[in-house]
């Protein structure tokens, strides 16, 4: 197998405080870099990102560690607080890459969320939104689709089959010409399931990495 660069780590200040940056394969920004946040209630090394850090080598791959979690804080801050630590990182990692490389913003749940809500002002070529939080458990009546809907550019959702949060037949009819939903079968809202099944996790790097190469074709 072919060798790759050691991740590298910077830090980025924000108006939130400083965000964290680990790149994965930094060789392959100039054919895309795919910008992935965590969730409220953990951090990077959450499954999912750390198998699509490890798994996708089409573009170089950047997880952001919120400034809260930085921070040492264990509770995720206001939306808008999370949007303030996020503009910053994806400003910086665009002058960094330069203007001709495709930029891709993403995340699990709530990091869906803030790159849904995001990534159109960022000048994102996509979204890539795993675990999207459709609803917080047992509360459907609360919905958050307008989020996922409204993100105006193309949008890849995975989704797992038990994700209290919203399974995929929960959600809403996507716009077709942009927005792409892969439903699991198995897994809950962190992509784990039980012992019988089979891991979904390589399923979500594949799906992921399948949409990225149809959009830096």
């Amino acid at each position: 197998m072919p060798s790759h660069p050691a991740p590298s780590v910077e830090l980025v200040p924000t108006e939130a405080g400083d965000a964290r940056l680990t790149w994965y394969r930094r060789d392959r920004a100039p054919h895309g870099v795919l910008l992935l946040g965590h969730g409220a209630g953990g951090g990077i090394e959450a499954a999912d990102l750390q198998a699509i850090a490890a798994g996708v080598d089409a573009v170089a791959v950047v997880l952001v560690e919120q400034p809260w979690r930085v921070a040492g804080k264990r509770l995720a801050p206001a939306p808008k607080t999370l949007d303030a630590g996020w503009l910053p990182v994806v400003a910086h990692v665009r002058e960094a890459v330069g203007e001709s490389a495709p930029l891709f913003v993403g995340g699990r749940s709530a990091g869906a969320r803030v790159a849904c809500r995001t990534g159109a002002a960022t000048g994102a070529a996509g979204v890539v939104a795993l675990a999207f939080p459709l609803h917080p458990p047992g509360k459907p009546e609360r919905s958050r689709a307008d989020e996922l809907l409204g993100t105006g550019l193309p949008t890849l959702v995975v989704q797992a089959a038990r994700d209290p949060f919203g399974a995929p037949e929960e959600f809403p009819p996507l716009p077709e010409k942009t927005h792409r939903l892969v439903g699991l079968s198995a897994g809950n809202h962190g992509f784990a399931v039980r012992k019988t099944e089979t891991d979904v996790v390589p399923d979500v790097v594949a799906a992921v990495a399948d949409w990225l190469q149809g959009r830096i074709r």
